[in-house]
């Protein structure tokens, strides 16, 4: 895998590049990092990206305001080209334009040379994700972020850790099983309804996941 490329999109750093960066990389307001924002809201050393062979891995080093990736509140985190990371008042792109072409030929089903292919244009482009993406984006960017590929089963497990991601499979796949027979479905208006105590165990469940991975990513 080649060295990475991030775009400043929003924040007092927006328009720079920073273009075949060496991999670990760093990103903070503190001079010595990889990339220093000028930016109050992000910590001195705010994340690390690092590689675990083949795959780019971000990691929040306990920042005061956190670290987002496509909208979502994260630790740790597998990155990928077109994944927007979210630190204070700054938002960067991930890989370079051919990169994310590439993604989303391959989420297409399409060939790599050039049917996906775009070029940047100014302009305000509405992502799906519920925020404004900004100038400079690649205009199909929005589409792609639209999208949730499945995450890959981990590689390389003992046997025994395998047993435990299956007993974690399991257990949710046991609980979403019982919620989703338990809902109200009507199908003439076309809507599903749960009742309260469906609701709460849907809570329930979320907050048990949100443990589980706070516990997976500080072990």
């Amino acid at each position: 895998m080649s060295d990475l490329t991030i775009t400043i999109l929003h924040g007092a750093d927006r328009g720079k590049v920073y273009r075949e960066l060496p991999v670990p990389l760093t990103i903070g307001r503190e001079e010595g990092n990889s990339i220093q924002l000028n930016d109050e809201r992000v910590s001195r050393c705010h994340l690390k990206v690092q590689r675990d062979n083949d795959r780019l891995v971000l990691t929040d080093l306990d920042s005061t305001n956190g670290t987002k990736v496509n909208g979502q509140e994260t630790h740790l985190r597998i990155l990928r080209f077109g994944d927007l990371i979210s630190v204070g008042r700054s938002l960067m792109l991930v890989g370079s334009d051919e990169q994310i072409a590439q993604r989303m030929a391959r989420i297409n089903g399409k060939s790599e040379d050039g049917s996906s292919s775009h070029s940047r244009e100014a302009g305000s482009v509405a992502g799906s994700l519920g925020f404004d993406i900004g100038e400079g984006t690649p205009p199909q960017l929005a589409n792609l972020l639209g999208l949730i590929e499945p995450p890959e089963v981990p590689d390389h497990m003992s046997a025994g850790q395998a047993a435990q991601f299956c007993e974690i499979l399991e257990y949710l796949q046991a609980r979403l099983h019982k919620l989703i027979e338990s809902a109200d479905i009507d199908e003439t208006a076309q809507k599903v309804e749960v009742d309260f105590s469906t609701w709460q165990r849907l809570l329930d469940l979320q907050a048990r996941l949100a443990t589980l991975v706070r516990s997976v990513a500080n072990p």
